[in-house]
């Protein structure tokens, strides 16, 4: 069974910043990819950014510039720094990774950008 727990999330004025952590438990041997994705209230789920096995970073448009994806293998762990944050970049943030045995997602962590 693999769980992941992410954290960072809360309340920032626009232009502050914000770090997000995706943690991973369980029987992991092979990771092909993690990620980040949002979902704002009464909105699709939306992808963010993600870090492929051989470390290639992508990014959506949207987010390019501001945020970097990042990981620590020995840790499980993937990261989101979040940068100039804007108020439509309030949602509630999810991570993804995509193992041989499947995909799995975090349960979310909620981040508000208002003043």
């Amino acid at each position: 069974q693999v769980q992941l727990v992410e954290s960072g999330g809360g309340l920032v004025q626009p232009g502050g910043s914000l770090r997000l952590s995706c943690a991973a438990s369980g029987s992991i041997f092979s990771i092909n990819s993690m990620g980040w994705y949002r979902q704002a209230p009464g909105k699709q789920r939306e992808w963010v950014a993600s870090i492929l096995s051989d470390g290639t970073k992508i990014y959506a448009e949207s987010v390019k510039g501001r945020f970097t994806i990042s990981r620590d293998n020995a840790k499980k762990t993937v990261y989101l720094q979040m940068n100039s944050l804007k108020p439509e970049d309030t949602a509630n943030y999810y991570c993804k990774m995509v193992l041989t045995t499947g995909a799995y997602w975090g349960q979310g962590t909620q981040v508000t950008v208002s003043s």
